[in-house]
């Protein structure tokens, strides 16, 4: 099985940490980070996919951050 997840946060260094402790732990880019404007708060976004093969079944209850 292939998991993916996508990680948000604002334009901070918390994004950069965020993405960099997923790769650490085994999962890959997968695309292109995206950046966007969030008028409801006033502060630009990040978001970069990533996908990680897995060994296990699919579960919708599974908690994609501990794998």
């Amino acid at each position: 099985m292939k998991a993916y997840r996508l990680l948000t946060e604002d334009d901070t260094s918390a994004f950069c940490h965020k993405v960099t402790e997923a790769l650490s732990k085994g999962w890959e880019l997968h695309g292109s980070p995206a950046y966007a404007y969030d008028a409801a708060t006033g502060r630009m976004r990040c978001a970069q996919a990533v996908v990680k093969d897995y060994d296990g079944p699919y579960d919708p209850q599974m908690k994609l951050g501990q794998l």
